[in-house]
């Protein structure tokens, strides 16, 4: 008997989770002529064979295999979720002309800890995606005519144009305890859809469980007393800069103090706090909204990212003003994030004034200790001087715990780097070598992080290879 398997995923959805670990059974081979599946030799009896005929209405054939083979594939190829209390019930089939896909499909995607879900369509037929701790896994082909038929239940559920199909639309759909964002986009053979599931649950959001050392949080804490100035999270989408910023707002929040926000989207809703949605299509962008701020009497005021240089003059200007300003933006590194502003135009003296503190962050897959392989030399492939001070690092296996991945949950790394008088006067010269000063500084980089985890045991190489090799 092999010990490996591996499904399609049209094999994968001949039948759901639900009915897969009940009966314990795999499929083997799917044709005109039926279906066969291993079955748990534990779990096989007389009449299993009728009785799933019956429920799917197909010829069935069974093969007996090993309690252990099973095991491994329903953890890798059907995973099941912890208990739901938004009434989704894992014991539905997920059939297409099914009135409820739909809301089955959300609530899977949520129930297995899913962040974004993706419907793409090609020329012949089309695919779902779920987003697993940053990485996509392909769920569900589906015949292009129904995805059609989905596409336009989503825009209708979204409040959005069902007739409007060259242009790319926002919505959103709002359940009892989370929201989801809907975006469109027009491509080649149809409308990709891609849905970011909102948690409401502010329980999580704290400083004390970002991940940061104490040194780091002490850092950064000292910057949040700051009654006014400018606090920047930097970060590739994905990296957690967001839950960042709501951690730091719900430590803030304060009834003596006025705290007024602008997002896209809006993903906590947070009492006490004024929260405002971007709305760019009438007008609302984040420098319209920073400037009505201004005369809302706040001390606290978010951005969700400063995209260009009039939102950043805007926030530069609040920050002078007496105002305290947290706001994101994309950069590879925390010094990154002092060029990116000179690049929008604003002076260096001015960011040396305001700007208190630049964090950078990345969000990184945590290996499973259940499986998880010691080796002691580097691959060829990773022969970069910045692994020549790794002598044993881990790799991923893959186990039940992991679902096969090799990979259990994320932890996040960080560049926390204060403006202090030394560091802002050399911002202010014309001719400053920012990386020289850093490097002679105490204060740890990102690849830094990365090389202790590998060290540690706690991520591969390959996972955070990329971060490493930007730093070089």
């Amino acid at each position: 008997m092999t010990t490996e398997i591996k499904l399609t995923v049209e094999e994968q959805q001949v039948i759901n989770s639900d009915l897969a670990h009940n009966y314990g059974i795999i499929p083997k081979e799917v044709n005109d002529a039926g279906i066969s599946f291993f079955v748990d030799e534990s779990k096989f009896f007389d009449t299993l064979n009728e009785e799933l005929e019956l429920i799917l209405g197909r010829k069935v054939v069974l093969h007996n295999t090993s309690s252990e083979f099973v095991s491994k594939a329903l953890s890798q190829y059907y995973r099941r979720g912890k208990e739901s209390s938004d009434g989704y019930d894992e014991s539905k089939n997920f059939e297409f002309s099914s009135q409820d896909f739909l809301q089955d499909l959300i609530f899977e995607a949520k129930t297995i800890g899913s962040s974004d879900i993706h419907y793409e369509v090609f020329k012949s037929d089309a695919r779902i995606r779920f987003r697993i701790d940053g990485k996509l896994i392909e769920k569900y082909k589906i015949e292009k005519d129904n995805y059609l038929e989905l596409v336009n239940k989503i825009k209708i559920k979204s409040n959005l144009d069902i007739t409007e199909k060259r242009l790319p639309q926002d919505g959103r759909i709002n359940y009892d305890n989370f929201d989801i964002r809907v975006s469109i986009l027009p491509t080649l053979h149809g409308e990709k859809i891609v849905m970011r599931i909102l948690g409401r649950d502010t329980d999580h959001l704290s400083i004390d469980k970002l991940g940061m050392t104490d040194e780091e949080k002490r850092l950064y804490l000292e910057a949040l007393k700051s009654s006014k100035g400018i606090i920047l999270i930097s970060g590739p989408t994905g990296s957690g800069k967001t839950t960042t910023l709501y951690a730091s707002l719900k430590l803030l929040n304060d009834i003596k103090t006025n705290i007024v926000t602008v997002e896209d989207p809006i993903e906590y809703t947070l009492k006490g706090i004024n929260q405002v949605q971007l709305r760019e299509d009438i007008g609302l962008t984040f420098t319209s909204a920073l400037r009505t701020f201004l005369r809302q009497d706040p001390d606290i005021i978010m951005l969700g990212e400063i995209r260009d240089g009039a939102t950043a003059e805007m926030a530069i200007r609040a920050s002078l003003t007496g105002h305290l300003v947290l706001s994101t933006i994309h950069t590879n590194s925390a010094l990154g994030t002092i060029s990116r502003l000179v690049d929008m135009g604003i002076p260096t003296f001015l960011i040396a004034e305001t700007l208190k503190i630049s964090v950078a962050q990345r969000l990184v897959r945590k290996l499973c200790d259940s499986c998880k392989t010691s080796h002691s030399a580097v691959q060829e492939e990773y022969s970069n001087k910045a692994f020549s001070q790794i002598s044993k690092h881990w790799a991923a296996a893959g186990c039940e715990n992991c679902h096969y991945t090799g990979y259990l949950g994320r932890t996040a790394i960080y560049e926390v780097i204060p403006i202090d008088f030394l560091l802002s006067q050399e911002i202010k010269k014309e001719e400053s070598n920012l990386q020289s000063y850093i490097s002679k500084s105490e204060h740890s980089r990102l690849s830094d992080k990365a090389i202790q985890l590998i060290k540690n045991g706690t991520t591969s190489i390959e996972e955070v290879y990329s971060i490493i090799i930007e730093a070089q």
